[in-house]
């Protein structure tokens, strides 16, 4: 007989579940455990398919092994070996870092929350949460070895303590960290006869790493390296113990800087061993039985556009006119699940990454080549498998039905945008007249282009907001350095792709919205957007106006108006553009949930992100959810596990766009550092009390020119929209056009500096 559970038992989050569970098996060491009895034994409201679920992420982290007989225990040979994180696939829970002796506690008992650590240049931290008002305020000395990314329990201090300002915001110590940001570093290696110590490179990694000589490998003394934590040695005065995984020698140059910025985003730059050979295992071949269960469209004229440098091709077209004069699309996309399946190395290593991580001149791929860039790869003239939206429009270009299923492909072409934009316009190469299908080319590409451009418009009197800024790019020489940057233009070709990709992911979300109308939901992944932070918007439209462009700002649908007629406007008012990113800081960051609360930035009710699962772990996750509820199946995922893979996804994409930014501001440092001396034109971006930020025109490059250089001193106004000098009277404000010569440059701090050629402005 069941027994209730006892009064009083609270329903944990996974990730503490998690930890009580592993502290009941870790104090019942010789023992055995199902699920079931764990769900009695342990005091928490969680229900058996919660726990079953903690015992399987514990097993995939290591800390936990089930037995032959379906039974768990701890994973003690593992756990004693300083072992057990080496082949995780996400940092297991970590045992309580020990508390200060610390006087704050309140009367009322101690209250906790979970967030996650920001790092300021102090050595203090932030923590930011979902469960105060305030991100949480921790000391320096109240860390405990949390580092800048983890999640972390805090205890939060009484109000009546710390420093004397009432209006303080709330102040905590880390009492657990719940999981690591990061177990690979790069910094420099340095060895004794009985040791060696790893001097992380990273400031958010305050503490020295111990190495023993075993684990070096072949780095020498002072070598730069890479190290993986095997065991954090949580508590004061204690250093965690590492491992060399990788040799990069000497530190300097640009290969060294990339894969600095890819280790220091927390993103491993090769897939494990195990996880390329479960690849290798994998047939290149399509089984003919597997023709068999799908839709056929391989006699379908179908193609690809893509940049001329890709190698993953996620998605193809296909276009074909009906007999009753109907226009059929096909949106085929990469159908990696069926080669990517769930409980393998493969799968857990891409949950892990989340995300390829695109810089400058190279590409961190979230699966191992052979699934990336040749077997869910699109590429021309082979049968490939995808998951397909098919729709059929009618004479006036509207959806008339929708189909989603399993396809195979067969692509008669792989155009680069340029190539298809020539088309578009008329002018195609000679090249592309040779071919035999360009009659059936040409006309496809126009059908596509006059329904996107149709789709276009919809979506703006829906709300949608067009927001299309300069994007920085570079030309490489053939060892891949960058000889040449340039502002990436965007066609009718990118806009047809993309307005092809937006009808897909929200006709994919709508599908199953509609299918959990009336009766319990089916839990989804959703690409949401919420709505402005209203006083962002107010604070930017009293900048526009200062800038001379008054916006309409008093509702959601307003300020998307003004925004479009922002993006419009700069097109013919260069000085506008500065503006833009201003714009885009003050909307909410999309991100990924089970919590569907529509997409304010396109207009859309549902949105998901389906079109990519080659280098996004969202869209396998949306694929594996759809294809459970095709046709008459249904099918729901546990809500709660599902959510917190989002927020995991959502971090790690967070982390590969910083990594991106960070590759792109080196190579823009490392560009001009071949023209200090020269004078270029640009425009002010951003004033602080120190002096103000110049973008190039040209390369979108940021510098900063120090007040000091000026011939006078300069008083910072309030709102940090201008500056005033002192004696003259002269403003600098934002979006002023000057003139700046390149002073100096620090690749590595990604820092230039400049000052303003006054005398030619």
């Amino acid at each position: 007989m069941k027994k209730n559970k006892k009064s009083g038992s609270k329903k944990l989050t996974a990730k503490a579940l998690q930890i009580e569970v592993l502290k009941f098996l870790l104090a019942n060491p010789r023992k055995t455990f199902a699920p079931s009895e764990l769900s009695d034994l342990l005091n928490v409201a969680n229900n058996r398919h919660s726990v079953e679920h903690a015992l399987q992420q514990l097993v995939q982290a290591g800390s936990v092994e089930i037995r032959k007989n379906g039974r768990y225990s701890a994973a003690l040979d593992r756990l004693t070996s300083g072992e057990a994180r080496a082949e995780k696939s996400s940092p297991p829970p970590l045992p309580a870092a020990p508390v200060g002796k610390s006087k704050k506690r309140s009367a009322e008992g101690p209250k906790t929350v979970e967030g996650r650590v920001d790092m300021t240049r102090s050595g203090a931290a932030y923590i930011v949460t979902d469960e105060t008002m305030e991100d949480v305020f921790v000391a320096p000395r109240y860390l405990n070895g949390a580092l800048h990314g983890d999640t972390v329990q805090v205890l939060l201090f009484p109000k009546a303590y710390g420093r004397r300002s009432a209006q303080r915001r709330p102040e905590g110590e880390v009492l657990k960290v719940l999981k690591r940001a990061k177990e690979f570093f790069i910094g420099t290696l340095r060895k004794s006869r009985k040791y060696a110590l790893f001097l992380p490179d990273d400031p958010n990694m305050p503490v020295d790493v111990y190495v023993p000589l075993e684990a070096c490998g072949d780095a020498r003394d002072g070598d730069k390296v890479i190290v993986r934590i095997t065991d954090w040695q949580e508590g004061k005065g204690r250093v965690p113990i590492g491992k060399v995984t990788q040799t990069l020698g000497a530190s300097g140059g640009h290969d060294f800087e990339m894969n600095k910025i890819l280790i220091n985003a927390g993103f491993e730059l090769t897939h494990s061993p195990e996880a390329l050979a479960e690849a290798a295992e994998i047939p290149d071949v399509i089984p003919p039985y597997e023709y068999d269960r799908r839709r056929d469209f391989r006699s379908v004229l179908t193609f690809t556009i893509d940049p001329e440098d890709a190698k993953d091709f996620d998605d193809a077209l296909s276009v074909r006119q009906l007999e009753n004069g109907h226009i059929e699309v096909g949106i085929h996309i990469a159908d990696v699940t069926h080669y990517l399946k769930p409980g393998t190395r493969l799968d857990a290593e891409a949950y892990q990454r989340s995300t390829s991580v695109y810089l400058v001149d190279r590409v961190c791929p979230m699966l191992p080549e052979k699934l990336s860039n040749h077997l869910c790869s699109l590429v021309p003239y082979e049968d490939r498998l995808t998951f397909s939206a098919v729709f059929t429009f009618d004479e006036q270009d509207r959806i008339v039905s929708r189909w989603f299923g399993k396809t195979v492909i067969h692509s008669a072409k792989r155009f680069t945008y340029e190539e298809a934009q020539t088309i578009l316009e008329d002018k195609p190469t000679e090249a592309l007249r040779q071919l035999t299908i360009y009659p059936q080319l040409k006309w496809a590409l126009k059908t596509l282009q006059r329904i996107a451009k149709k789709m276009r418009r919809a979506r703006e009197r829906n709300g949608a907001i067009g927001f299309d800024t300069e994007e920085v790019r570079f030309r490489l020489n053939e060892e891949g350095i960058p000889i040449e940057v340039y502002i990436k233009e965007r066609k009718d070709a990118h806009l047809l792709i993309e307005d092809f990709m937006l009808l897909a992911n929200q006709e994919v979300a709508l599908y199953i919205q509609h299918k959990s109308a009336g009766q319990q939901e089916i839990p989804f992944v959703y690409r949401v957007h919420d709505l402005p932070d209203m006083e962002k918007v107010a604070e930017f439209a009293r900048f526009a106006a200062e800038m001379g462009y008054p916006l309409k700002v008093n509702t959601p649908r307003q300020i998307a108006e003004s925004y479009n007629q922002l993006m419009r406007a700069s097109q013919n008012d260069p000085r506008l553009k500065i503006l833009e990113p201003l714009a885009i800081r003050t909307m909410a960051k999309a991100i990924y949930s089970t919590r569907n609360i529509g997409h304010y930035g396109l207009g859309f009710s549902h949105y998901t992100h389906f079109t990519s699962p080659i280098r996004r772990y969202a869209d396998v996750l949306a694929h594996r959810i759809l294809e459970k509820n095709l046709g008459d199946q249904v099918y729901r995922a546990n809500k709660e596990r599902l959510e917190e893979q989002c927020k995991h996804i959502s971090d790690q994409e967070r982390k590969a766009a910083d990594a991106e930014r960070e590759s792109i501001k080196y190579v823009q440092a490392e560009l001009l550092r071949r023209h200090i001396g020269e004078v270029f034109e640009g425009y002010v971006s951003g004033i602080i009390e120190r002096g103000f930020f110049v973008e190039l025109a040209d390369s979108l490059a940021e510098g900063l020119v120090d007040f000091r250089t000026l011939r006078e001193p300069y008083i910072v106004e309030e709102d940090n929209l201008r500056a005033r000098a002192r004696r003259s009277g002269r403003i600098i404000k934002m979006g002023d056009r000057v003139r700046v010569r390149i002073v100096a440059v620090d690749s590595a701090r990604r820092q230039i500096e400049m000052e303003w050629v006054e005398e030619e402005t």
